[in-house]
């Protein structure tokens, strides 16, 4: 008997993509990972480029060298992770295997964390103090001042990250009796845009909604991004600025209040806020209601830096 013998289909040819689904895949990290993933492979292919070797697929051993002569460079643990990563995202984007994931890259990276160390270099919070030192020197008549005055105000009293200061809208701001509140649309801890809420009182001492509408009437601003470049002629762009200006700013004026810049960062705000609250003796909650972190551990952290010295095991005999 004879049996016909089944045909076996032609294998599936590889299916690229379409520009929209690239478009949502890209559209999953934010732009300025992209923009640090971007740099980071950059940097690793350039490495590969001068020994002869594939940045893209790469074997286990090209990217423990290339770690590892990262370390040994004096890298930070935090950038050399952050290009492990990269490397991660672009093979896995490719639809590659990672060699990140293999046990002898782990192998590396776990050696660099103990031999080089992890613990970041805390940046100098500015305080409600600071913050009043730091005003002296802020030009109230200018527009250039007007604007840095609200800056530095809005963005310490909503313990703002720096992008989240460059990016606010005026439609995001709803001026109410007791202050004003303000939408975030999207930040570190909200990547898919849900929206967080933060109440920015009209306050006594450092009053910045008063200085926020000192700024928005001076500019003439009724729409679209509240803080925007000044020109040396007193002209108000129409961009946003960008995170990198907020952390100049703080910088600038630390320098001119006569403190260390280098202490200072646009994250600086934010912390300043956080360790003022917990200094006055505010709820745990009260704070993370303002600055919405997302673990409460990391609020504590402050905390514990504000009562170091309260109620001291050696208060009674040092």
């Amino acid at each position: 008997m004879n049996y016909m013998m089944p045909i076996a289909p032609a294998p599936a040819q590889p299916h690229e993509p379409s520009e929209p689904a690239r478009r949502y895949a890209q559209a999953s990290k934010s732009a300025a990972t992209i923009r640090a993933y971007g740099a980071a492979l950059r940097s690793f292919e350039a490495w590969c480029k001068a020994r002869a070797l594939v940045a893209v697929p790469a074997d286990v051993a090209t990217v423990a060298d290339f770690l590892s002569a990262e370390a040994d460079a004096g890298r930070k643990v935090s950038s050399i992770a952050q290009k492990a990563a990269a490397i991660r995202w672009a093979h896995k984007t490719a639809g590659l295997p990672s060699p990140t994931e293999a046990e002898a890259v782990q192998n590396v990276m776990r050696g660099i964390r103990r031999s080089v160390g992890v613990a970041p270099k805390q940046k100098a919070p500015a305080t409600a103090e600071c913050i009043l030192t730091i005003l002296a020197h802020v030009p109230t008549t200018t527009l250039v001042g007007k604007r840095d005055r609200a800056l530095l105000l809005l963005g310490f009293a909503g313990a703002f990250r720096r992008s989240e200061v460059a990016g606010l809208l005026v439609e995001d701001m709803a001026l109410g009796d007791n202050g004003v509140d303000i939408t975030i649309r999207k930040s570190k801890t909200d990547q898919e845009g849900r929206g967080q809420a933060v109440a920015i009182p009209h306050g006594v001492h450092l009053k910045p909604v008063e200085a926020l509408n000192a700024w928005l009437d001076g500019a003439g601003i009724k729409s679209g991004p509240v803080f925007r470049a000044v020109t040396s002629r007193g002209q108000v762009g129409e961009e946003a600025i960008t995170g990198h200006t907020v952390a100049n700013v703080v910088k600038r004026y630390a320098g001119r209040a006569g403190l260390s810049v280098a202490d200072f960062s646009g994250h600086s705000l934010r912390a300043g806020f956080v360790t003022s609250a917990a200094d006055r003796g505010a709820d745990l909650n009260r704070i993370m209601d303002v600055s919405r972190h997302v673990d409460p551990r990391t609020v504590r952290t402050y905390i514990r830096r504000s009562d170091r010295y309260k109620n001291h095991a050696g208060a009674g005999f040092l």
